[in-house]
């Protein structure tokens, strides 16, 4: 199986983050695909939601994947970045100049990898630390520097998943697609 934009399931994901993602990418036509990186299809979340991935990684082909993308959430970014295939598949993503992005306590693996030196990056509060050698940004839901997108928790997924859209079809498409969805920032003190 091909997509343009793979999101990554490991037990104990995030799942706001990682099916807000694929319904802003869906509600856009683009192709995208959830992929276990487990022997089989169903990934249970961190909060016990079960879901069906489509492919696991194995039945992956990531050749021609334009963004690859990864959910936080715990244990979930700890299982994703105890799997070796895909620490390679990012680190060789990267350096081929391909965007990846990682949300919530995930960007920590790109910080463990090496791949936020210099560059700007923000997370969930409380893991700025292992974002090693970034410039960390923590007032804003979301940052791209380059070809690295970053976010910081679950009540960002949407502004996460306009940034991943935006680097697949550019500014326009994400912009459309966040007046589509009714989906504005508001001050904390605008909620009733």
């Amino acid at each position: 199986m091909k997509a343009d934009v793979t999101i990554f399931l490991a037990d104990g994901f995030e799942e706001v983050e990682a099916l807000t993602v694929s319904d802003i990418l869906r509600r856009a036509k683009a192709d995208v695909a959830l992929v276990s990186i487990k022997d089989t299809k169903e990934v249970e979340s961190s909060r016990g939601v079960k879901v069906v991935a489509d492919a696991t990684f194995d039945e992956m082909d990531f050749s021609e994947t334009r963004i690859l993308v990864l959910p936080g959430g715990m244990p979930g970014t700890n299982n994703l970045q105890a799997f070796k295939p895909l620490e390679e598949l990012v680190l060789a993503h990267a350096a081929a100049g391909k965007t990846v992005a990682a949300i919530c306590a995930a960007p920590k693996i790109l910080g463990a990898l090496g791949m936020l030196k210099g560059r700007r990056a923000c997370c969930h509060p409380g893991f700025e630390k292992e974002l090693i050698g970034a410039d960390v940004i923590m007032n804003r839901p979301a940052v791209l520097d380059g070809n690295i997108i970053t976010g910081r928790s679950m009540g960002c997924a949407i502004p996460f998943g306009l940034t991943v859209l935006g680097a697949l079809e550019g500014a326009e498409a994400a912009a459309e697609m966040a007046e589509k969805i009714v989906w504005m920032p508001i001050e904390y003190n605008d909620i009733g």
